[in-house]
């Protein structure tokens, strides 16, 4: 039997989580045996799942609306409830960045991790797959369960691995995002009583009263805009990501925002079209808010994580931005490739955005292994004694900021040209992430790279080992591959972005 007739789906999910448990299972010890063992079998688990991954995306057709992939099958008979997963444009390229992201986060922990090495890594593996679950899952009751599941490892993988706050940052980050989700299986489960279904598909289209559809809404935008996260509800991002390990940070920002974004487009925009435009003004505020304030919240920090966890709030204010503003330039223009564009901007800054800013925390956790401080004023000149590394980080920091090339670049740029055609001044307060991000970007990497060896310690730094800089390699491939020739990119969303606005765009809304 070839890898392609294989359930693909289901091997991304449980493959990893299975694997989770055989190293949890076989290298309960912290000696050296099967600390080393715990390493070797978490690696070959990621790679043969990236394996999986690339099977999965060769056996795409990027050219048909359907789902692919798809397997169904009975799970509670009761409430008609289904394993049911399959994957269009827009969840494959999620489930890929998974993959590649949790490879590289293990690789990164090889020499970094001393304690529990073996929980450390199965935490991963099996949030890998939850996270896959949640990309790939059909079903609403089934969505929930992979969905909350996700929240178990990562309050480990914080409150363990962590920093001295690492507590409060836990509950904090458990108690936002779980109570957000609440509301939203409230709403799943009031949907169900009206379809007698838990099958997403079934619940778009469906005639409910636009009161309804507001409530709807807002029970979803508690869940994801918890996620993603969206100003006001994002204090709990910078916390988790200052205490969290340098591979907690990498997946929160990478792939565990996403789920946000991811959830707007597969609930909350087809669901209920009619309250989604309704709410878009406001959207599009809070969007902007995320864009501007939090630019300015991020130009005084002092700390590189936090910096960079700020950062990830006003990037993914653009992805917000992005999906709210089809409404208003279907309303205002009736431009449907604008609104094409804008969606497929949203997706696109969500992906590069998840390369990013994996570079950059991994970047920092290299600073922190050597001298186990992220305060810039700590830092100088480094630039001097790690070469390599300065190269590197300065990629990465030039792709945060949008430079054109780099896989920053191409989201943000399709979000604001949308706006532009849409809108003057929703595109000019857009537009001052292009001053923003340099200010803030830039100030770090001169203060932490250039200028004078000010600190002892730092003349004493080693550049990058071959570890290391395999792991900055791979990311900078991506990052550059990206912005070089996103072709790939949104040929696997073009036909996917259509289709969903085809669901969206209801008559009313002309």
């Amino acid at each position: 039997m070839v890898l392609s007739e294989l359930p693909l789906l289901s091997l991304l999910i449980w493959l990893p989580i299975v694997g989770g448990g055989i190293v949890l299972l076989t290298c309960q010890r912290d000696s050296a045996a099967d600390t080393a063992r715990a390493k070797v079998l978490s690696l070959i688990c990621s790679l043969l799942v990236l394996v999986v991954a690339w099977q999965a995306y060769m056996a795409f057709d990027p050219t048909l609306t359907q789902m692919q992939l798809r397997e169904r099958h009975s799970w509670i008979n009761t409430f008609n409830i289904y394993y049911d997963v399959g994957v269009d444009g827009l969840a494959l390229p999620l489930i890929l960045l998974t993959c590649f992201c949790t490879t590289l986060v293990i690789i990164a922990a090889w020499q970094v991790i001393k304690t529990r090495v073996a929980q450390y890594f199965a935490a991963f593996l099996i949030m890998a797959g939850l996270m896959n679950g949640v990309f790939a899952a059909l079903d609403a009751a089934l969505f929930y369960v992979f969905w909350e599941a996700t929240l178990i490892p990562m309050f480990l993988i914080i409150g363990i691995w962590g920093g001295a706050r690492r507590i409060y940052a836990t509950m904090k980050f458990f108690l936002y995002t779980f109570l957000g989700s609440v509301f939203m299986l409230v709403a799943l489960i009031y949907l169900y009583l009206q379809t007698g279904s838990f099958e997403i598909v079934d619940f778009y289209g469906l005639p409910i009263s636009l009161l309804a559809q507001k409530l709807i809404f807002v029970a979803f935008f508690l869940a994801f805009a918890v996620k993603i996260p969206m100003w006001p509800v994002h204090t709990w991002l910078p916390d988790a990501h200052v205490e969290a390990p340098t591979g907690g940070s990498v997946i929160l920002a990478a792939i565990m925002l996403k789920m946000g974004g991811y959830g707007f487009i597969r609930f909350s925009l087809p669901m209920v079209p009619d309250a989604s435009m309704y709410f878009a003004p406001a959207m599009i505020v809070l969007s902007l808010i995320a864009v501007v304030y939090i630019g300015l919240v991020a130009i005084v920090q002092k700390d590189m994580k936090k910096l960079i966890a700020y950062s990830s709030i006003a990037h993914m204010g653009f992805v917000t931005l992005g999906l709210f503003m089809i409404f208003y330039i279907m309303k205002n223009t009736g431009d449907w490739d604008t609104a094409v564009l804008s969606m497929e901007g949203a997706i696109i800054q969500m992906i590069s955005h998840g390369f990013i800013s994996s570079a950059l925390f991994l970047c920092v956790g290299v600073l922190y292994d050597r001298l186990h401080t992220r305060d810039i004023g700590e830092y100088g000149g480094v630039a001097n004694t790690m070469p390599k590394f300065a190269a590197f980080f300065m990629l990465f920091a030039m792709a945060n900021v949008g430079l054109p090339g780099t896989s920053g670049f191409i989201g943000e740029f399709f979000v604001i040209l949308s706006a532009f055609q849409a809108n003057f001044w929703i595109a000019l307060l857009a537009g001052c992430t292009l001053i923003l991000g340099p200010a803030y970007t830039l100030w770090m990497y001169r203060r932490v790279m250039f200028g004078d060896i000010a600190n002892k310690n730092v003349a004493l730094l080693d550049d990058i080992n071959k570890r290391e800089g395999l792991v900055l390699l791979a990311l900078a491939v991506m990052v550059l591959w990206m912005g070089l020739w996103p072709a790939p990119f949104t040929n696997m969303m073009h036909v996917t972005v259509n289709h969903l606005l085809t669901q969206i765009m209801i008559p009313s809304i002309y």
